[in-house]
């Protein structure tokens, strides 16, 4: 896509043509069910129609929409937007799963470090109230990890309540 910007619409300065293939990229995103052509048609069409009402923000295209180098490069910018979207589309299976291991990955870490670190005093706190609630007796938690009181809590709430309950407690 880089490549192709360098190539085309020359012509322009440099803000005209940002502002054109930033729109064109996201036009080509809206109709990516048409093809080159009637995507080039829809908005040659529609610049023309907002150019007569002179409300158009391109109105430098004035002089360029029956231009045959214009429509050439704008027609391969379009094309390679669609090819882009495509291919983007394409990968968002890998994206997913990338994504749900990165949660995993970072989950792990978390709970690596969490087992590492001392429990907190909301923890201390939560875990007593828990024992006296329900008339448990309580362990020597004091050596335990921040992961280890967590779990134990996580433990109690799930054996009281019936059903698999997760109190997200994270330590804080």
């Amino acid at each position: 896509m880089y490549s192709i910007k360098q190539r085309i619409y020359n012509y322009f300065d440099k803000t005209q043509k940002s502002m054109l293939c930033t729109f064109l990229r996201s036009y080509s995103k809206q109709h990516l069910e048409l093809s080159v052509d009637e995507i080039y048609d829809e908005f040659a069409e529609e610049q023309d129609y907002y150019l007569k009402l002179n409300a158009s923000r391109f109105h430098f295209l004035e002089n360029y929409l029956c231009d045959d180098t214009f429509i050439s490069e704008t027609k391969e910018y379009i094309k390679a937007c669609k090819k882009y979207y495509d291919y983007k589309k394409s990968q968002e299976p890998f994206i997913k799963k990338q994504k749900e291991y990165d949660k995993k990955k970072r989950k792990f870490l978390q709970e690596v470090k969490m087992s590492k670190e001392p429990p907190t005093k909301k923890q201390l706190y939560y875990y007593e109230r828990l024992c006296k609630k329900y008339s448990i007796e309580k362990k020597n938690i004091e050596e335990l990890s921040k992961l280890d009181v967590r779990n134990e809590i996580e433990r109690i709430l799930n054996e009281h309540s019936g059903n698999s309950v997760s109190i997200g407690i994270s330590g804080d």
